[in-house]
């Protein structure tokens, strides 16, 4: 008979930092979450991933029983300081389309379980965190991530994975509570720039700056594009100052030389000019929530970042763009971030804009020739 203590053993064997067991009963305060703010949570509806259905498990695989959560420890490596600032340390060895990596040890996992005789389903809408906490493997913070309770020195670096089992398995004791200290004084809620965290441990995830990086609609309101700051996809702002993250971040880790070898493929110049082959082949593969067809998201944001980098050797690289793109909406960015730059170069370029573009293009190179002074 399967134990716990053997669950756990596999999953260390197979690299994962962690193991835990819950019940397959519904997640009821999420359900109510999501209905009450359906608003808020409309986008992933239109993306057709059903939360609510997800917070049921016995909706998504009749079968289940228990559910088996397993924590990825994902920053275990370190990173260049410029792919840090500009990409979530998520993103940066994801291999859910290369899948050679994270993929072949879930696998490995169910194929273990099937071989004890458990079937298993890992859906992707299911609540993981909340799952994790019922499982006992960590509690919440105020930016709503979770925060390991026996690794990786207790920080927010996991990301839990749920394995929906046909099998009854008795279940961990919950730590379902918000874990921060109370001398904390909100550090994660004060250093979000756009907002987007309540400082009630709820999210406002339409301004998160992950969200408006991958999904925002359309062209980056300007009210958030000096709060979005140098990323490009993702953020890890909330984590980088929370004091529960400190001890993991202090270490002396190894650089991740597989994603330091690609590095060059990600750099605001390349990413701004990229064509679809060059996405195709080297962008894609590893972050993939933006579609082929929505590559001027991609530009945007690389060009919004060059804008609040505030370097000037940027300038001719947006200018350059300007006259690759029809799309108004990396047009209009690479304007703003003209403007943002500032500087007799930038106001050239931008005085040579206004006699090429019109509507809200040209909204944008008025506005930018004023912030240029």
């Amino acid at each position: 008979m399967l134990t716990k203590n053997d669950i756990r053993e596999k999953a260390l064997s197979l690299g994962f930092a962690d193991a835990g067991v819950t019940t397959a009963e519904p997640f009821e305060t999420q359900r109510g979450l999501l209905e009450k703010k359906r608003d808020e949570y409309a986008w992933a509806s239109a993306l057709g991933l059903d939360l609510e259905q997800g917070t049921d498990p016995r909706t998504v695989y009749p079968e289940s029983r228990s559910i088996i959560v397993l924590l990825e420890s994902y920053y275990t490596c370190s990173y260049a300081p410029d792919l840090e600032g500009h990409f979530g340390r998520c993103y940066l060895d994801d291999d859910r389309v290369t899948r050679d990596g994270l993929a072949l040890r879930i696998k490995a996992f169910r194929r273990y379980l099937r071989e004890e005789g458990i079937e298993s389903k890992v859906p992707f809408h299911i609540p993981h965190r909340l799952a994790a906490a019922r499982a006992g493997l960590g509690t919440f913070g105020k930016n709503c991530l979770l925060y390991a309770s026996r690794v990786a020195m207790r920080s927010s670096w996991v990301l839990p994975l749920a394995f929906l089992v046909n099998r009854d398995i008795e279940p961990d004791s919950p730590t379902m509570e918000n874990g921060c200290p109370d001398w904390c004084r909100n550090a994660c809620v004060a250093a979000c720039p756009t907002r987007a965290l309540k400082g009630d441990g709820t999210i406002d995830p339409r301004r998160c700056i992950s969200y408006l990086s991958y999904y925002g609609e359309g062209l980056t309101p300007r009210e958030l594009r000096e709060p979005m700051g140098i990323c490009v996809y993702g953020c890890d702002r909330c984590q980088n100052v929370c004091p529960r993250n400190i001890p993991w971040m202090s270490q002396d880790l190894p650089r991740h030389q597989k994603v330091a070898a690609r590095a060059g493929n990600f750099s605001l110049t390349r990413l701004l000019h990229m064509d679809r082959e060059y996405f195709l082949a080297r962008v894609w593969p590893h972050m993939f929530y933006v579609p082929p067809d929505d590559i001027w998201r991609w530009k945007m944001n690389a060009a919004r970042a060059m804008g609040n980098s505030l370097d000037p050797a940027y300038a001719p690289d947006l200018w350059r763009a300007f006259g690759e793109n029809d799309d108004h909406r990396i047009r209009s960015m690479a304007a703003w971030a003209l403007g943002r730059i500032g500087g007799a170069e930038a106001r050239s370029y931008l005085e040579d804009m206004r006699d090429r573009c019109e509507g809200t293009v040209l909204e944008e190179v008025h506005l930018a020739l004023e912030a240029c002074g």
